[in-house]
């Protein structure tokens, strides 16, 4: 199952993908009488395998009917973050071998863990700002885990029944930030420094996470190219890794590290950085594409 956040009257609301159109979960509750579905995108995740039997209840109920007010069009639609409220946004860094290799940097013996805060969330479409502190503003293409369960002490084997579903993300990243000092959060944490979606694709569609193509587009170019499959660290294993330091809560996220093609990564007679006009989209294997047009900051 495919679902998103979009607005609706200035407020979040839930939706599922369909080759129809976008149902809307809240209209489609009143007109099919399946009011047990939620209609917020973290209940969901909380509520786990039951809210999604419910909501494909729903969806069948909704494409059965001949009232199609429920179905919006896609194009019509402001989406927000697919993931509206992660209590924890955690990030791995250098968990490509090729990525590690462009940078001239040493594989990790273990995750390299940073974070983002909440202000970092955007959505697809959203414009993001860049930043006036920064002169050099890179993309990274990042598989992004949904935890759908609460984890602690996980063992690898059983990580991924921990997984909700998992999205595109975007680790914006400010390079001159980042490097300024040994800490990258400065860098990592500017406002919309994190976009997530369009959909949140449930772990059944999706298979193994580590066998995905994933690209980044600038302005209509190829920059990354690569598979999940080039981690370090797979999913699983991340996962684990970082249940045994900290409780993952249902709705966390986990930006799973970029492939090869960063900017930074290029001969620095040919690296230039994202600048206000530029279109940034994230293409991940069964998971859609998420674009964002970069604006100047006010």
């Amino acid at each position: 199952m495919k679902l998103l956040t979009f607005l609706k009257e200035g407020n979040h609301a839930l939706g599922i993908k369909t080759d129809k159109g976008i149902i809307d979960v809240e209209a489609a509750s009143k007109l099919t009488s399946q009011t047990e579905a939620p209609t917020d995108i973290m209940d969901v995740i909380q509520q786990s395998e039951a809210a999604v039997k419910a909501l494909a209840a729903l969806e069948e109920a909704a494409l059965s009917s001949e009232d199609s007010s429920v179905l919006l069009d896609e194009e019509g639609v402001t989406f927000a973050p697919c993931v509206t409220r992660p209590s924890k946004i955690i990030c791995v860094g250098l968990n490509y071998r090729k990525h590690a290799d462009e940078t001239n940097s040493p594989y990790p013996k273990t995750p390299i863990l940073f974070n983002k805060f909440s202000n970092a969330l955007a959505g697809h479409q959203e414009p993001v700002a860049v930043p006036r502190v920064t002169e050099k503003l890179d993309y990274e293409a990042e598989l992004t885990i949904v935890i759908g369960k609460r984890a602690k002490n996980v063992d690898r084997a059983e990580a991924l029944q921990y997984v909700f579903g998992y999205c595109n993300g975007n680790d914006l990243s400010a390079r001159d930030l980042q490097l300024r000092t040994a800490q990258w959060m400065l860098g990592k944490t500017c406002d919309g420094f994190a976009p997530i979606g369009p959909y949140l694709v449930t772990a059944d569609e999706v298979g193994d996470p580590n066998d995905l193509e994933i690209k980044t587009i600038l302005n209509g170019e190829v920059r990354q190219q690569s598979n999940t499959a080039d981690m370090i660290f797979h999913c699983d294993e991340i996962v684990s890794y970082i249940s045994q330091h900290m409780t993952l809560e249902p709705g966390d996220i986990i930006m799973t590290g970029t492939p090869e093609g960063v900017i930074m990564g290029y001969p620095e007679d040919k690296q230039e950085w994202i600048k206000p006009g530029d279109v940034v989209t994230i293409e991940i294997e069964k998971l859609g594409s998420l674009t964002n047009r970069f604006v100047a900051d006010e």
